[in-house]
């Protein structure tokens, strides 16, 4: 049976077998000592001419063959313990090595925590990339909050339902990725830059508690920290209210934080516990951005400061388009009594009315954020209007949940968390790319499979698509 690096303690005096990576290699005199690498770390295989054939074979090898070790796990001498290695109290004095696969030598050097390295050369090689320490940690505690995240939900009586990775385009802020259907020559799906419809629909299904941690894509211009696909804790809830939410939001971020990170001080909570809240008026006036940094001291990398923006305006004016749009999307629930107090409002001032919105930003970034949403087909249509669709084309676009609407929709909200951002900043990482098995470059290009590419003139006609290259 299998022995991990991290057992061998456990071990100590029996045989054990090791698989792995050699990590590194080191010869002294008669002996030859490799580091052997697996999924829970290093630990130090030593070759001795008491096993000649093994030593023979150990010879011959390089950083980054594949092999599999058999020995005795010992306690190594007080003088020669390694702290720097949980298993560095025992080494394996190996008496058999079979090698599964060698290895040319590395285009870079993986042991490193590979910040030296031009980022295009590590995307190109990202299998290589990926087994450098500080990727593998980076990785693992993602599974790991993922999980929490899922326990816990679980746990509240959330249900986690999956949503269509292939829909309807709908216009929600951002350029759709468009999948031509083959059967249906001349008309298209669309990936979802957010199940926003499919969780509402869900409510009037009765589901009442949803939950998913799920997929998400946005064909953005080049902006920054941004990836064309990207994964969002998603939420919704019946019969709520903006406390309950804001409340659910503060669960799931200091419960994260505390179990997973305990070495890590949140440092602007009140005195019962809770994360304080500026409206997006304070926000932008008083730090003129409504993303606001509040950490004490900003060069502190465990210092975690959260804080909850509300009251964010309804609509904001696009001048390119000459025409009112919603700053969150079309679903937000205004503060208003009705349909009658809409009219109102919006006619004396539209860049007044405040919404049910929520932010919740960590360190200077939003990592999550929601509304309470419309619920009434009347007025969610009359928010259609304004923001300049015309009845047919909202009909067209959005008249399956209109009609949804009108079979019995409770009240209801949620949110979005943004995971490779609350992620990265966990991990004081500076970008989310850090935090992704596979990313892409900031243009969108995937450089280790070489994507986008050209497809066959035969994949075209079969979905009656002609190219203007």
């Amino acid at each position: 049976m299998r022995t991990y690096s991290k057992d061998i303690k456990k071990e100590e005096g029996k045989e054990v077998i090791l698989k792995g990576w050699v990590n590194s290699r080191r010869d002294h005199g008669k002996l030859i000592f490799i580091d052997l690498r697996d999924k829970e770390g290093l630990v130090q295989i030593v070759f001795s001419p008491e096993h000649a054939e093994a030593l023979k074979k150990a010879d011959t090898l390089r950083p980054e063959w594949v092999v599999e070790i058999k020995g005795v796990s010992v306690k190594r001498p007080e003088k020669l313990i390694n702290t720097e290695m949980p298993s560095g109290t025992h080494e394996i004095q190996a008496t058999s090595l079979e090698i599964y696969a060698e290895s040319k030598t590395p285009p870079f050097d993986v042991t490193t925590d590979g910040k030296e390295i031009g980022e295009e050369h590590r995307m190109k090689y990202r299998y290589l990339d990926l087994r450098r320490p500080r990727m593998q940690e980076n990785l693992r505690m993602r599974a790991n909050i993922e999980k929490l995240i899922r326990d816990t939900f679980t746990e509240d009586g959330f249900f986690e339902v999956e949503t269509p990775y292939i829909s309807k385009s709908t216009p929600e802020g951002a350029r759709d990725y468009l999948v031509p259907a083959r059967l249906h020559p001349g008309k298209f799906y669309a990936l979802p830059q957010s199940p926003q419809q499919y969780k509402q629909l869900l409510m009037v299904a009765g589901f009442e508690k949803y939950f998913q941690i799920v997929r998400c894509f946005r064909d953005e211009d080049t902006r920054g920290d941004r990836q064309p696909e990207f994964t969002q804790l998603d939420v919704e809830i019946s019969f709520t209210d903006q406390e309950e939410i804001l409340a659910l939001i503060q669960k799931t971020c200091l419960t994260v934080a505390k179990t997973l990170y305990p070495e890590k001080h949140i440092s602007t909570l009140d005195e019962n516990g809770n994360v304080p809240r500026m409206t997006y008026k304070e926000a932008t006036k008083t730090y003129n951005t409504d993303r606001p940094d509040i950490r004490k001291d900003k060069n502190d990398p465990n210092e975690l400061a959260f804080v909850f923006v509300v009251d964010f305006p309804v609509f904001e004016w696009k001048e390119s388009e000459k025409r009112w749009d919603a700053v969150h999307h079309p679903f937000t629930m205004p503060q208003v009594k009705d349909i009658e107090d809409f009219e109102k409002q919006f006619k004396k001032d539209p860049s007044a009315m405040l919404a049910f919105q929520y932010d919740i930003v960590l360190n200077g970034y939003e990592i999550a954020g929601g509304s309470i949403r419309i619920h009434d087909p009347n007025l969610l249509s009359r928010v259609f209007e304004v923001m300049g669709n015309k009845k047919e084309d909202i009909k067209d676009k959005f008249g399956h949940i209109l009609e949804a609407f009108e079979y019995g929709v409770p009240p209801h909200g949620g949110f979005a968390m943004g995971l490779d951002r609350f992620v990265a900043i966990l991990q004081n990482e500076s970008t989310i790319r850090e935090v992704f098995a596979f990313p892409k470059t900031g243009d969108g290009r995937d450089l280790l499979m070489n994507s986008p590419s050209d497809v066959s003139d035969t994949q075209l006609k079969e979905l009656h698509i002609k190219t203007n290259k």
